[in-house]
Formats: structure tokens, C-alpha cells, sequence
């Protein structure tokens, strides 16, 4: 019932800023979270950030001070303005979404937008 589809991602020096963007479609009304993690090679999918509904947010401690999370009024787009960024931040990042519907619990993924930073 919901599609995520991220952008933004690309290769910067140390030091410098990216901003993602996930854009939700399909039953946006009933997405109760939005969130992004990243997953780097051998490495577990890690959480980043997570902002609900309400606006409460919550981070990595590896991240904290450096990124922002954010949403659109229409709370269907999610942005993750990333600053200050570190080789150690090198990963896939994932768009999530978790949606309370009638039938139960469901968690949805976007395909991911590759961030690269060099030292």
C-alpha cells in the first residue's frame, strides 16, 4: 500500500553536507513512522533517525548534532539533512515506513540511495 522512493545521494569529501529525500505514495494517511537507516558491507543495517507522526525524533548516537531529520507538511516525504559527514557514514541508506492498518503491523523499505564520503 505504500511505495518509498529515496534520492540525494552521491559521493562528497569529509566535511561536507548531503540531503536526503523519500518520497512516500500509496496510503500515506496511515504511515505512523518514518525513519532512515543505512547498512554498510559486512555490516548490519543500522538505525539513523526516526520521526513519528507527531514530530518526535530519535538518533543514532553516531549521528547526533550532525544529522536532521525532517518531513514535509503532508507527511508523505521524509528528508535527512546530513552535515559534517565522515568516511565512518559510507553506506546504503534505506527509507522506512511503518504502517498501522486495520489487518495489522506493516513495514515497508525503499531500494536505497548510495552515500559515499572520502577522505
Amino acid at each position: 500500500q505504500v511505495q518509498l522512493v529515496e534520492s540525494g545521494g552521491g559521493l562528497v569529501q569529509a566535511g561536507g553536507s548531503l540531503r536526503l529525500s523519500c518520497a512516500a505514495s500509496g496510503i500515506t494517511l496511515s504511515i505512523n513512522v518514518m525513519g532512515w537507516y543505512r547498512q554498510a558491507p559486512g555490516r548490519q543495517r543500522e538505525l539513523v533517525a526516526t520521526i513519528t507522526r507527531g514530530g518526535s525524533t530519535n538518533y543514532a548516537d553516531s549521528v547526533k548534532g550532525r544529522f536532521t531529520i525532517s518531513r514535509d507538511n503532508a507527511k508523505s516525504t521524509v528528508f535527512l539533512q546530513m552535515n559534517s559527514l565522515e568516511p565512518e557514514d559510507t553506506a546504503v541508506y534505506y527509507c522506512n515506513a511503518v504502517l498501522l492498518a486495520t489487518s495489522g503491523l506493516y513495514n515497508y523499505w525503499g531500494q536505497g540511495t548510495q552515500v559515499t564520503v572520502s577522505s
